[in-house]
């Protein structure tokens, strides 16, 4: 019984740590990313910007819906391992920006993703900052110490530079 009491006590306490944590940490971030793409810009920004390609090279992407424009602004819904995610394109300058932004108010997380393309000789530099916010200050805690701000900009970036790798073996 004294060992279950300790072990109750020890799970309350580093719950309570950890929302204590969570609840300093800003709810606002900002992270970035980048690489080198060996790829003009266009052909960057096409891979970026097809959407229902997505799923042929992003691992972490199952399914992509592409959904009618609103107040002009095209939108998408991911499914994928992060679970569904609606997105908003705010902003595209061909083969230089994109910024999209999550339009689900629902989701314990949101903000935007600006995506810098700059040409850099026969390479395109692809640098994507991330202004996240997380609500939660459980999953504040967590994006902050378990999985860390740039963790999706990684996985993003490494999928982006697979396909560009993948196309040229096939070429």
């Amino acid at each position: 019984m004294k060992i279950a009491l300790i072990i109750i006590a020890v799970i309350v306490a580093v719950v309570v740590v950890v929302l204590a944590i969570g609840y300093s940490l800003p709810v606002k971030h900002r992270a970035r990313g980048q690489t080198v793409i060996r790829e003009t810009p266009a052909s960057v920004f096409a891979a970026i910007t097809d959407v229902k390609a997505f799923p042929s090279w992003r691992s972490s992407v199952k399914t992509v819906e592409v959904l009618p424009d609103s107040a002009g602004k095209k939108r998408f819904r991911e499914v994928g391992s992060d679970g569904e995610i609606l997105y908003e394109v705010e902003r595209s300058v061909p083969d230089q920006q994109l910024v999209t932004r999550i339009a689900d108010p629902s989701l314990p997380f949101g903000g935007r993703w600006t995506f810098d393309l700059i040409p850099a000789g026969d390479s395109t530099t692809v640098r994507i900052t991330e202004d996240g916010e997380v609500y939660n200050p459980v999953f504040r805690f967590v994006s902050r110490f378990v999985m860390g701000h740039t963790s999706t900009i990684d996985r993003y970036l490494l999928d982006l530079t697979n396909h560009f790798n993948m196309r040229s073996q096939t070429r």
